[in-house]
């Protein structure tokens, strides 16, 4: 159970969450007294909540501090059920290959780099290639967008270009392509691109923890773009425990959303700078905590003049690099926001 859903009041609930308690098991382990300091409340005041809290444990199947346990499932079906996991592919040959076959459903990736690399054109790329019609190779869904802003220009020509790309394709050249191409019409495609602008942390986990809702009524809904995690927690934060709690109960909720509805979660972050044995070097930012919060984990750099992917972290797939290129001759492409050229993937 979500505090959200806890019988107290309306003030009560936006302070847990604003603290960092998301979950009725994030309570269980704190006293009434650093409750209470936390969400600036009399003792009193902490100790009803933490009760209502426990009472709601109980109901919820976790007596005893132990959640309700799912039946066992063998190693040969789980292998069986990731192969069978659908894909959506980045429109580039060589990243989709190292990707396995492209962004994985019922996991979350992180997708890093610095400014400029591409990032969020990749984003945009995989909210419109996730609506690819199944008899296409695609899944046939939605995509859920977050950002504080949205360049609906770029997701039109990045829509464009993908038509023209099917209509290429020889496997599209038959007779209901013409279905097709209405159902993949430009306009439908941004139709189908829900975007939600966050601009706060606070308002970035209401949403995170809305997103199961809003998931349920849209169950053609196959991914969730995050674009950028990173903002908004790097700023007003002096309390770093607080960031990282609130940050570890996001990126919870986000892989239970992944598996339960089957959709890709991908978050887009920036990079910080790292003191490293003498010396700062770029690396991801939220630190090393967040790392371990993604199922997988994607760098966009440069080497020397070409941009590279590599995968930094899986637990199933190896670490490998693929190029992707800026070029106005190819089939897969948008704009690049810092070039006149275009951007492939």
């Amino acid at each position: 159970m979500e505090v959200g859903r806890l019988p107290i009041s309306a003030s009560q609930r936006g302070k847990l969450i604003s603290a960092g308690y998301t979950t009725l098991s994030s309570l269980s382990s704190v006293s009434p007294s650093d409750l209470a300091r936390e969400l600036n409340i009399s003792d009193a005041e902490a100790a009803q909540i933490l009760k209502v809290a426990s009472h709601g444990s109980r109901l919820d199947g976790s007596e005893g501090g132990c959640a309700a346990i799912n039946g066992a499932q063998t190693a040969w079906e789980m292998l069986h059920e990731e192969e069978m996991f659908p894909r959506i592919t980045t429109s580039c040959m060589d990243l989709d290959n190292i990707l396995g076959g492209g962004i994985n459903c019922k996991e979350v990736t992180e997708i890093g780099g610095v400014p400029g690399i591409g990032k969020t054109q990749l984003g945009i790329q995989l909210a419109v290639n996730v609506q690819i019609p199944v008899d296409s190779g695609g899944l046939g869904g939605k995509a859920i967008y977050i950002e504080g802003s949205f360049m609906v220009e770029r997701a039109l020509q990045i829509a464009e270009a993908c038509i023209e790309d099917m209509s290429e394709s020889d496997g599209l050249l038959r007779k209901d392509f013409k279905a097709c191409q209405l159902k993949m019409h430009p306009n439908n495609i941004l139709e189908n691109i829900f975007y939600f602008r966050v601009c706060s942390y606070t308002e970035q986990i209401a949403l995170t923890n809305y997103l199961e809702k809003f998931i349920s009524e849209h169950k053609d809904v196959k991914i969730v773009i995050v674009d950028s995690v990173t903002f908004h927690f790097r700023q007003d934060f002096d309390d770093m425990a607080l960031r990282t709690r609130l940050l570890t109960g996001m990126a919870l909720k986000l892989m239970k959303l992944a598996k339960a509805f089957s959709v890709a979660v991908v978050l887009l972050n920036q990079v910080t700078n790292k003191y490293t044995e003498g010396s700062f070097q770029l690396t991801l930012a939220l630190g090393d905590s967040w790392s371990h919060s993604c199922t997988n984990r994607v760098i966009l750099y440069w080497n020397g003049n070409e941009r590279y992917a590599y995968i930094d972290k899986s637990p199933s797939l190896r670490s490998a690099s693929a190029p992707y290129s800026v070029t106005s001759k190819d089939c897969s492409h948008v704009w690049d926001w810092d070039s006149d050229l275009e951007f492939i993937f």
